[in-house]
């Protein structure tokens, strides 16, 4: 496969942002419209303890990803009520249209004591058009349960031979980085099918083999169809000290399949070229794979976890359709 790097395409400091979020555009994900392609990202507000909650914005391309039409102007979704799963915070967030209907998988995100935090996925619904989002009720629809214990979360859900399919992550284990005695967490790739997009049934696997060690962090996975083939991308990282050395931090990695359910990884033939002192040198991470006119692109986040925006990259090159 060959990838066209296009380079960051939108940076949130340049735009006044709703809820009083400054900075961050992380995880971006795509509804394609007849007029426009709209893309939600998570961004992030100070409170006054200095820790932040994560809230969702979108800004809206031309159908080109040339020129912006508009950015969100009001709360999108709100944060979870005292207590709730989402209490501190949504990210990321996964549109889907379908059925003539846009719906919405969250990753809502509370914190906790003896560990830093904790994450479940929820449900919303919009009726303006994606320009917000009610949800269903107070909890999650896909949680901790037996044999995934923490941290459910980063949803992405697509509609494939009449069954619903979520791709997601799951907590492994809590490790503590004797660097900075914080604990810190690992997680893997598991997926979900479901008749109605509501009522799930996980298959308790993680389905993408490790590259780096059995404390591989795994996170954002995305799926599209090519020709007779299945291509996902994610980002995966060491689980200890990736926050500021460029060594350990998020990388892109990819795995395609021919049923949805087994996955080849092979990262190397999917590499995004990177160039040294680049918005992307440091970390590449939170992938989104979409599809426009039969064109297929990659939006992602580079240094600082998103801090300064997204970009993107065009697949101009692939044998898939061929096989």
């Amino acid at each position: 496969m060959v990838w066209r790097k296009v380079g960051k395409i939108f940076n949130p400091i340049e735009y006044k942002l709703s809820d009083g979020c400054v900075e961050f555009a992380q995880s971006p994900q795509t509804i394609v419209f007849d007029d426009r392609i709209r893309i939600y990202f998570s961004t992030r507000k100070k409170e006054s303890n200095g820790k932040f909650l994560s809230y969702i914005s979108f800004v809206d391309f031309d159908k080109e990803l040339n020129s912006v039409i508009d950015i969100s102007k009001k709360t999108v979704i709100p944060l979870g009520n005292i207590g709730c799963f989402d209490e501190h915070g949504i990210f990321p967030i996964n549109p889907l249209k379908h059925n003539n209907q846009i719906v919405a998988y969250t990753c809502g995100w509370s914190r906790r004591v003896s560990v830093s935090v904790e994450t479940s996925i929820g449900y919303a619904i919009s009726k303006d058009n994606g320009l917000t989002f009610e949800k269903t009720g107070d909890g999650p629809i896909l949680t901790s349960s037996l044999n995934e214990p923490f941290l459910v979360g980063d949803p992405f859900v697509s509609f494939f031979n009449n069954i619903y399919y979520m791709w997601y992550i799951y907590g492994k284990g809590w490790i503590r980085n004797n660097l900075s005695e914080v604990l810190e967490r690992v997680y893997k790739i598991g997926y979900a099918t479901s008749i109605d997009g509501i009522n799930w049934t996980k298959q308790n696997i993680a389905i993408i083999p490790d590259r780096l060690n059995e404390n591989e962090c795994q996170a954002l996975p995305s799926v599209i169809k090519i020709g007779n083939y299945y291509l996902m991308a994610f980002c995966y990282r060491q689980a200890i000290d990736f926050r500021n050395n460029r060594d350990n931090a998020y990388r892109l990695g990819f795995a395609y399949s021919k049923d949805l359910i087994n996955w080849v990884r092979d990262d190397e033939k999917f590499e995004i070229p990177m160039k040294e002192n680049d918005w992307d040198t440091d970390m590449m991470c939170y992938p989104h794979l979409f599809q426009v006119n039969g064109r297929n692109y990659l939006l992602y986040n580079g240094n600082e976890f998103g801090r300064y925006g997204f970009g993107m990259a065009e697949l101009i090159f692939n044998d898939f359709e061929s096989l």
